[in-house]
């Protein structure tokens, strides 16, 4: 009788040992990061860092995360390749790296800046919600009294209309929402004179014969010039 012949079970492909970087990671990472620093009133940094990835719940993880961790860069050590290393995305990172001031082409020039920021939509989500949060009324208000002849936020009301148009306006009303509802009334008013509809003197005329709808015939989406949105 002869032996019995056994199969060697083939070995599975190694898998990554590196686990996936995740929003909570992000946010864990952030307050690590911005632990003893301060913001210009000698608050805990880490506040408005958390405060501008939570602004960011309604959007993508690569933005929550970019969000999270959007002053990284600028306030500490932390390099492009450690964040890759760590399992952050390259797209999260890109992010990230537009909107720190150092990598602009004139760090000092604040407007040029908020222009080339504009020029991504990821990234101006992220500086939308931290515009926001930094434009909260207490802290206006607060900047105003420490700084009384050229306050802090009026760089960030100018940053604002440029932002805005960068995104869907209802991609807007959702980050200022969350993180600074004060805001949406302005910005309103400046959807308001961006219409130059006359409403006053808005007629509704009949549909001349002309341009009146074209009856399709019947057959529904069989027809063979039917097109797909």
């Amino acid at each position: 009788m002869s032996e019995p012949e056994f199969l060697e079970a083939s070995s599975p492909e190694p898998q990554s040992t590196q686990p996936r970087f995740t929003v909570e990671t992000a946010k864990v990472l952030a307050e690590v990061a911005h632990n003893r620093q301060k913001d210009k009133l000698k608050r805990p940094y880490r506040e408005h860092v958390l405060a501008v990835g939570d602004a960011l719940a309604d959007f993508d993880d690569d933005i929550r995360i970019a969000g999270y961790l959007h002053d990284i860069a600028e306030d500490t050590p932390m390099t492009r390749q450690a964040l890759l290393d760590m399992g952050v995305s390259d797209r999260a990172v890109g992010i990230i790296e537009r909107v720190t001031k150092r990598f602009h082409e004139n760090p000092d020039d604040y407007q040029a800046g908020i222009r080339y920021i504009a020029e991504d939509h990821d990234a101006s989500l992220v500086k939308i919600a931290d515009n926001a949060h930094n434009s909260l009324p207490g802290r206006v208000k607060a900047l105003a009294e420490k700084w009384p002849d050229k306050p802090p936020v009026t760089r960030y009301d100018d940053a604002r209309p440029v932002l805005y148009a960068a995104v869907p306006v209802e991609e807007t009303r959702k980050i200022l929402a969350r993180v600074n509802p004060w805001l949406l009334e302005e910005l309103d008013d400046m959807l308001d004179e961006a219409d130059d509809t006359d409403y006053e003197n808005l007629s509704y005329e009949p549909v001349a014969e002309d341009d009146a709808p074209v009856e399709r015939p019947s057959g529904g989406l069989g027809t063979a010039d039917a097109e797909q949105d």
